[in-house]
């Protein structure tokens, strides 16, 4: 693994779960992490946690930092914010960790939901706030090479109907968050294609199936396993884990088929583009 000392990993979603879990880790690691929530309170918790997990770690690393940043990612609005706090407070920003969403479950019956901009709420929180807080870090995570980009997305993937992207027929809240996070490894393939693999790299991973998260009901694997996936990502030597690739685990996987067409990769881009304005 390479050292993490000093880095700066911003983790979004690290007030619960598998990104709790992970800025632990880093802590203990020696990162400066950084702690994205949308409840101050949670933020607070979490970073209260993390610290004293960093300080009673067998080999309590030196030089960590945690620090919170709020904000709400069902909104592009809060998108821009939260980019806008860490460009500006931070000089600089090693990895990008897009670990925030919700899951398939739809409360109240299983009706379909919108975000604040109107869009189907599982693409825009999933996807859409992915892809638009990648694109506004770029510039950062550029003048940080050799920097990172980690795509928390699932092996659990449907195909996106370009005719129908939000969804506006025939609702079901898990084809909602399948196709979400279809459209994450369809970014990440795209972004990789895009970028300098020797100033950034992206990549998507399943970290494990069904952990013990508020979005599970029956969990199968460990956060511990998924954290070990995703620590990967972050820290393994480039040469082992290259860029634009999607692995299920510890292991590189195979996506869908559509993030494999290249006309549907543009398809998103252009879709993304237009929604998010970047």
């Amino acid at each position: 693994m390479a050292e993490l000392r000093g880095k700066v990993i911003l983790v979004t979603g690290a007030t619960d779960g598998l990104g709790r879990a992970l800025a632990a880790e880093l802590a203990r690691a020696g990162a400066t992490v950084l702690v994205h929530g949308r409840d101050p309170g949670r933020i607070a918790d979490t970073i209260k946690e993390v610290t004293a997990a960093a300080a009673e770690a067998d080999e309590p690393a030196a030089g960590y930092r945690v620090r919170g940043y709020q904000a709400d990612l069902s909104s592009l609005a809060g998108v821009r914010e939260l980019a806008g706090q860490v460009i500006a407070a931070e000089p600089r920003l090693d990895v990008l960790v897009n670990n925030a969403g919700i899951g398939g479950d739809v409360p109240g019956g299983g009706a379909r939901q919108e975000s604040a901009d109107g869009y189907e709420l599982r693409f825009a929180v999933n996807y859409l706030a992915t892809y638009a807080l990648t694109r506004l870090l770029l510039p950062l995570l550029r003048a940080s090479a050799p920097s990172r980009i980690v795509n928390v997305a699932s092996i659990g993937q449907q195909a996106i109907d370009f005719s129908d992207v939000m969804l506006t027929k025939d609702y079901d809240g898990m084809r909602a968050y399948r196709q979400s996070k279809l459209a994450q490894v369809l970014f990440t393939f795209d972004l990789a294609a895009e970028l300098d693999p020797d100033g950034v790299t992206v990549n998507a991973l399943h970290p494990a199936t069904f952990m013990p998260t508020k979005i599970v009901s029956s969990p199968i694997s460990t956060i511990a396993q998924g954290v070990e996936a995703t620590m990967r990502l972050i820290a393994a030597p480039d040469a082992e884990t290259g860029t634009g690739r999607f692995y299920n685990s510890l292991d590189e996987g195979r996506a869908n088929d559509q993030a494999y067409d290249l006309a549907a990769r543009r398809q998103l881009r252009e879709l993304s583009e237009r929604l998010t304005g970047r």
